[in-house]
């Protein structure tokens, strides 16, 4: 948690906003979709999913395969602490919602489902769209599938096992390219740098890559900082919270440290729900 918060600070005093922002595909993305502050229809039926997930006092045998989890908790764990501690926080998952919306994909690979909400709003941004999805966890997974039954989600396909055995095959038998890829399955260093590499073999030019907690560590922030370096990779946002990554051809190298507005009021505000 320390180190977190001393990146925290490190990033508040670096970043900026649409201030001074001169490439305009940035701009415009920063300001109508990072920045965007409406609602879509699909948000509700997500957020009281989640709510019915946060009331459940069920329990499962929860197996990680990833850098575990801060909290320091067993492998027994009721589906309520699961949705409060690991899925993703409403702005952050609607924001991804805004980005498959923005974007438009016809593949989206998500590394890492835990309860289906995060997915949920992948899918839900576009119907079309295909979205492949992986967890390591069988009772993980099986609550995801109630998640995606429940919300009448038909273009999730969900595939369970261990990432280092399930992800290289999935990809190779896609028969398309990764459109939009969404890292958040395991929060190592050389087990990042892996996926991202299985990835890249198989995206575009147009291809948007985001990766989680890209500050929940050391070993993911220096994951973070050797993807920016990355000879393919032409343009980076770090949000803190997440990072995205794009390899526009025709954009100049440029990596920008962008504050989401009014984003830790809305975390805590979520958290403030969430303990009610």
């Amino acid at each position: 948690m320390l180190f977190q918060l001393l990146s925290y600070l490190r990033f508040l005093l670096q970043s900026g906003n649409t201030h001074g922002l001169h490439s305009p595909f940035v701009f415009g993305l920063y300001a109508h979709v990072i920045g965007h502050d409406g609602q879509f229809a699909a948000y509700e039926p997500i957020e009281t999913r989640r709510r019915e997930l946060l009331q459940s006092s069920t329990s499962i045998q929860v197996r990680d395969f990833g850098a575990g989890s801060h909290t320091g908790a067993g492998r027994t764990r009721r589906i309520r602490d699961i949705a409060r501690a690991a899925a993703k926080p409403r702005p952050l998952a609607q924001l991804l919602f805004r980005l498959v919306n923005a974007f438009q994909p016809r593949t989206v690979i998500e590394l890492g489902t835990s309860l289906g909400l995060t997915t949920s709003y992948l899918a839900s941004a576009d119907s079309r769209a295909r979205v492949l999805t992986f967890e390591g966890c069988p009772q993980t997974a099986a609550v995801a599938r109630e998640t995606f039954a429940a919300l009448g989600l038909g273009n999730v396909e969900l595939r369970e096992g261990n990432l280092d055995e399930t992800l290289a095959p999935a990809l190779a038998a896609l028969n398309a390219p990764v459109d939009f890829a969404f890292f958040d399955g395991n929060h190592r260093y050389e087990p990042t740098l892996r996926y991202f590499e299985l990835m890249n073999a198989h995206r575009t030019d147009d291809s948007v890559f985001v990766l989680d907690d890209i500050h929940w560590s050391e070993e993911m922030t220096r994951a973070w900082k050797a993807i920016q370096q990355h000879p393919d990779v032409t343009l980076t946002i770090d949000l803190f919270f997440i990072g995205l990554v794009f390899f526009r051809r025709k954009q100049p190298k440029q990596h920008f440290i962008l504050r989401f507005d009014n984003f830790l009021d809305k975390l805590l505000e979520h958290t403030r729900r969430l303990s009610a």
